[in-house]
């Protein structure tokens, strides 16, 4: 496939007005389905969130987007709508940006959406509910999709400051593991999470719903294992591994003070021999029931909250 996807235009100073698409085999439809597949996300660089406060939010946050895609105002209008008060944003410069009279009165956050992503060069999609259904590959689709530039790091550029959370993830290969640990490291004010070797794409589709927007306020960065261990001998920081020879309880470890990475095997093999042997310290999370295991997000999850312990406050 050859992606016709293009860099963002400069902001021009009166933005044009949405397009308008009706049809599944509209060429730049058929390219945004296409991101379905994790080739076309990385040679486009590019994947699809779905919500609007989360596609509200990235692009506050600086995102970069290229296509913001929205129900029609049209069948909104037709749909009704419950609101009782409009927004005193909602005047004639919205309706004039081509997203519907009542879209634009119920909506004022679409609305800003819609500015931010002309100013920034994007392009405005006005679509039908058929083909949200589409792109979303769900019977009840969110109302706005937003398709996004990716931001991927090499390990190289990770330095842990003191106090700072970084978690390594080997191998993971379930995307709703990797997107709930995401989650999970967004929850604790974690820094960042390092992918190592061959593991899920975090920007499928799966995956970035699972992460409920964290994966816009969460830093990604790769490394092959052999880049990785490289990394580790040049890191002084602590490197903590959850492991079944683990001898330590991992309430015993003290975190604080120190920059902290918590290494985390794959769902079926755990950390392998090399990787374990770069950990500072192997611990065990006990457990008392039958289960001899947790699932890897909810271990992830134990051992951050563990971790940042200290930093954590009520109110």
């Amino acid at each position: 496939m050859k992606p016709r996807f293009q860099r963002p235009r400069p902001a021009a100073p009166v933005a044009p007005v949405s397009r308008v698409v009706t049809s599944l085999t509209n060429p730049l439809i058929k390219d945004i389905r296409a991101l379905d597949m994790r080739k076309v996300r990385q040679e486009a660089g590019l994947f699809i969130a779905e919500g609007l406060k989360l596609v509200a939010d990235a692009i506050e946050a600086g995102w970069p987007i290229r296509i913001l895609v929205h129900r029609s105002g049209a069948e909104f209008d037709r749909s009704g709508s419950n609101s009782a008060q409009k927004s005193r944003e909602a005047d004639a410069s919205f309706r004039s940006e081509g997203i519907g009279k009542r879209y634009a009165e119920d909506k004022p956050m679409l609305a800003r959406a819609v500015r931010a992503t002309r100013q920034a060069g994007g392009e405005v999609l006005e679509v039908t509910g058929e083909i949200l259904e589409k792109l979303s590959r769900r019977d009840n689709p969110q109302t706005v999709i937003g398709v996004f530039e990716q931001r991927l790091e090499k390990i190289d550029s990770v330095k842990i400051a003191r106090d700072q959370i970084w978690i390594g993830l080997d191998r993971v290969r379930d995307p709703g593991n990797l997107g709930t640990i995401i989650r999970t490291a967004d929850a604790v004010g974690a820094e960042g999470i390092v992918l190592i070797g061959d593991t899920t794409d975090p920007f499928g589709i799966e995956a970035v719903r699972a992460t409920m927007g964290s994966i816009f306020n969460v830093r990604l960065a790769t490394a092959t294992p052999q880049a990785f261990l490289a990394w580790r001998r040049s890191f002084d920081g602590l490197v903590v591994g959850t492991h079944l020879s683990g001898t330590h309880d991992y309430r015993e470890v003290t975190y604080a003070g120190s920059p902290c990475l918590l290494l985390m095997g794959n769902e079926q093999q755990g950390l392998p021999d090399d990787l374990a042997a770069a950990c500072s310290h192997l611990v065990k999370i006990p457990m008392r029931g039958q289960a001899d295991s947790l699932n890897l997000a909810v271990a992830t999850g134990v051992m951050l909250f563990e971790i940042a312990r200290g930093q954590l406050k009520l109110g």
